[in-house]
């Protein structure tokens, strides 16, 4: 069952379009994060969500009723969602317990009802032990816990996330991240989470929307985003990649320095003969000292060092293919130590090269 939809959601102010018809559907439960660069709409998109921005065309729909549409938008306290901030804005001048009852007690629960509550999600995001101290009192991630907690405690039917760990240093961040997960996966609230960070909408997500330019590029589960991107874009954003050239001939893939049969990529794939583009992620691609042999028909490409650099769990090496000008980066394990200018040899696995638009 469908819990949020948006159907041609679009946002234009002016003559710049910002979100630009958006198609989105969300079932119960479903956690999808809205990723993507600085500028490319998805805070805006949030914020429409959330009824605070009207939108030019297109509507919003949760559990089949529209609620914002142009000139129709439900006030967002009529919305049943909960809302997290990248300030956090929890209230300064109020303790932990209080912040986390300030919902319930708008909604004139009763006052054991209110405690009760309150106790069982402090709980939940290991915060009981502070419930007296106030927020100055408290770090940057146990103040995210805090908001964390006051936005699921009112059990809302959409929970809307805009850059919650943007404030976090590094350490926090991915701890953090597991934890909005963890909570997740107890409450099962349907959740928009917005973030430019890939890391975190690869640990969090049930789905990935990669927005660029207004638009939503493509939607998928996190591994087929990085395994089987569709579009230069996407392929570019998530994670690392080598971007190749090369043209489909005859059923053959032919890039420069080597080839391969279409057949191995996709075993439906035909069509006339037409230039197209793979994404080769770098640690798809084996490297060796000697020449290995193909007899699974996987491509092999002598080539040269040209950079190095050593990350502690990988060597990140840049290789020159012999004959060619093109440049290859290629992700090995910390034992697996070339030197720059020594020779070696690539060889490509298809089942991990993708064709992207």
């Amino acid at each position: 069952m469908s819990r949020l939809s948006l159907r041609g959601l679009t946002k234009a102010y002016g003559k710049l379009t910002v979100v630009d018809h958006i198609n989105l559907t969300l079932v119960e439960g479903e956690f999808v994060s809205l990723l993507g660069p600085s500028g490319c709409g998805k805070t805006t998109t949030l914020r429409m969500i959330a009824g605070f921005v009207e939108p030019t065309a297109g509507t919003v729909e949760m559990g089949g009723k529209i609620i914002s549409a142009p000139g129709a938008v439900m006030p967002p306290e009529r919305r049943q969602m909960s809302m997290i901030f990248q300030s956090y804005a929890i209230w300064p001048n109020m303790t932990v317990e209080e912040n986390v009852a300030f919902g319930l007690k708008l909604r004139k629960l009763p006052a054991e009802e209110v405690r009760r509550r309150v106790a069982e999600i402090l709980g939940v995001v290991q915060m009981g032990h502070l419930a007296g101290r106030y927020p100055a009192e408290l770090s940057g991630g146990q103040q995210q816990r805090v908001a964390l907690a006051r936005a699921i405690v009112v059990k809302p039917d959409v929970l809307l996330l805009d850059e919650p760990l943007s404030n976090l240093d590094a350490n926090l961040r991915e701890e953090m991240r597991f934890e909005i997960r963890r909570v997740h996966d107890e409450f099962r609230i349907t959740t928009v989470y917005v973030t430019h960070d890939q890391a975190e909408a690869m640990a969090t997500s049930d789905r990935i929307a990669v927005m660029n330019a207004g638009r939503i590029e493509q939607v998928d589960a996190p591994h087929l985003l990085y395994t089987r991107p569709r579009t230069r874009f996407v392929a570019s954003f998530i994670g690392r990649t080598n971007l190749l050239e090369a043209r489909l001939e005859n059923g053959d893939i032919r890039c420069d320095g080597f080839a391969m049969k279409a057949l191995q990529l996709d075993p439906a794939m035909g069509g006339a003969n037409r230039p197209i583009l793979l994404s080769v992620r770098p640690q798809s691609i084996g490297l060796h000292c000697g020449r290995p042999g193909n007899g699974d028909g996987r491509p092999v490409i002598p080539g040269v060092i040209a950079q190095r650099v050593f990350l502690g769990e990988t060597w990140d090496y840049v290789i020159q293919p012999a004959g060619s000008d093109m440049r290859l980066r290629v992700t090995a394990p910390p034992l697996q130590v070339h030197e720059v200018g020594d020779p070696v040899w690539m060889q490509l696995d298809p089942a991990q090269v993708a064709i992207v638009e």
